[in-house]
């Protein structure tokens, strides 16, 4: 069966739909998605629009006995003027260019033929405020211009053929008073809409801003699982071709090898399992405090389990958090990428603070030369490292030395610049993607 059951409002009896057709268009409340939502359709507007001709009809039936002999008596016809004018508004929010000219050519008859004045220029003003905020600003102008001119011409030259008999013409000052009263609808009508329009953008932007942030964060847990899973698979690939290595020929030695490969998985869930529980507790502060620098150590540890021995050298300062997760990421990546894709087993590491720019300086140099090997890697690690630094206003140079190997060197800012400067805008020095 091609059809769809969905609930009805509010939890209500289920109802089918054919394919491909969504609730009845007067079912959608304004500002919802689905068909019909573009065109800023939304309920008919019953109740206001019944007791707004309930309003009119009693409002002309008191203004017609105040008005006794001087305007032509409220007949069928001006019922059916009152109704009709009033009950257009039911579309205003459908077709309000053609509301706002049905309003006013009603009212134009009605003031043509006689009938007293009174709440019959409401609907008018309804249909020219509907029209205004829907953006038809042109068509109620238009439509409201054209009711004053048919008054004027109607009170000063067609009242001689007109109901009733004996009239005399109006006063320019009335004249100026429903000049007035018009220019005052179509101004609280622009305020209105200009409004309106100041919460669209203002929820635009809000909105924006939202997938900003979404984007952001995305990109931050991609970094985060990134250096976290890119490190611990290369320790355990590297230790991994040891180990089937020396299987037959130095089983302790395997054996050795497998033990890292434990201890390197091991940590790697941790790390991921940490990540994850940020996404799962939004808001929340973190469980577990983020790597720093005060954990090189471990980087070192797991750097000798591979074969690669690294000399640290200065002292580890004590940093922001977010200079410190970075600083951190930075040398794991470093490093990695030292085992992954250098043939030296040496590395260097120099922690260095420079007091006069108020600077984190961190280099990491291997003697190469590279291997050229496969060894899993995405390609995105001096990429990760370059929008850690940009996030924090800092600057990666990454690429070969002069006299051999590679050279990463960070320089990461102690405190934030009142710009962050996006990005794709940091320029590299010497950009060499992962070797």
């Amino acid at each position: 069966m091609d059809e769809q059951r969905v609930r009805g409002p509010g939890g209500g009896p289920p109802r089918w739909w054919g394919p491909g057709h969504g609730p009845p268009r007067w079912g959608r409340r304004y500002g919802e998605d689905g068909p019909g939502a573009d065109a800023g359709l939304g309920r008919w507007p019953w109740r206001s629009t019944v007791l707004l001709t309930v309003f009119v009809l009693a409002g002309s039936t008191y203004a017609a006995e105040q008005q006794v002999g001087e305007r032509a008596d409220l007949d069928l016809f001006a019922r059916v003027l009152l109704v009709l004018g009033s009950g257009l508004l039911l579309w205003r929010q459908r077709h309000p260019v053609l509301v706002v000219f049905g309003t006013a050519t009603a009212a134009m008859v009605y003031l043509g033929a006689g009938y007293p004045y009174g709440p019959v220029f409401l609907t008018v003003a309804v249909g020219c405020f509907s029209a205004v905020v829907a953006g038809h600003r042109r068509a109620a102008w238009v439509a409201v211009g054209m009711l004053w001119a048919g008054h004027v011409l109607i009170a000063h030259w067609l009242y001689r053929w007109l109901p009733p008999a004996g009239d005399e013409p109006a006063g320019w000052g009335q004249e100026i008073v429903v000049a007035a009263w018009v220019a005052a609808i179509v101004a609280v009508a622009e305020l209105v809409r200009v409004r309106r329009e100041q919460w669209e953008r203002e929820r635009a932007e809000r909105a924006q801003a939202a997938r900003r942030r979404a984007d952001e964060e995305r990109l931050r847990i991609a970094r985060e699982l990134h250096d976290v899973l890119a490190h611990s698979i290369s320790v355990i690939n590297v230790q991994a071709g040891v180990g089937l290595a020396l299987l037959d020929s130095d089983p302790e030695q395997a054996r050795s090898a497998l033990t890292t490969i434990k201890a390197a998985s091991k940590e790697a869930l941790g790390e991921v399992r940490q990540v994850l529980d940020k996404l799962r507790t939004p808001g929340d502060a973190p469980r577990t405090p983020a790597p720093g620098l005060d954990r090189l150590p471990e980087l070192v540890e797991q750097a000798a389990g591979t074969g690669l021995t690294v000399e640290v050298r200065g002292e580890v300062p004590k940093l922001p958090p977010g200079a410190d997760l970075a600083a951190f990421r930075i040398v794991q990546e470093a490093l990695t990428n030292v085992v992954r894709h250098s043939g030296s087993r040496h590395a260097r590491v120099l922690v260095e603070v420079d007091e006069a720019d108020g600077a984190l300086r961190l280099r990491v140099d291997d003697d190469g030369p590279a291997t050229g090997a496969d060894a899993g890697g995405s390609g995105n690690g001096l990429a990760g490292m370059r929008e850690r630094a940009a996030a924090l206003g800092g600057t990666i140079e990454a690429g070969p030395r002069v006299d051999g190997g590679f050279r990463v060197l960070a320089v990461l800012p102690l405190k934030l610049p009142p710009l962050k400067m996006p990005p794709h805008k940091v320029p590299p020095l010497r950009a060499k993607e992962d070797r």
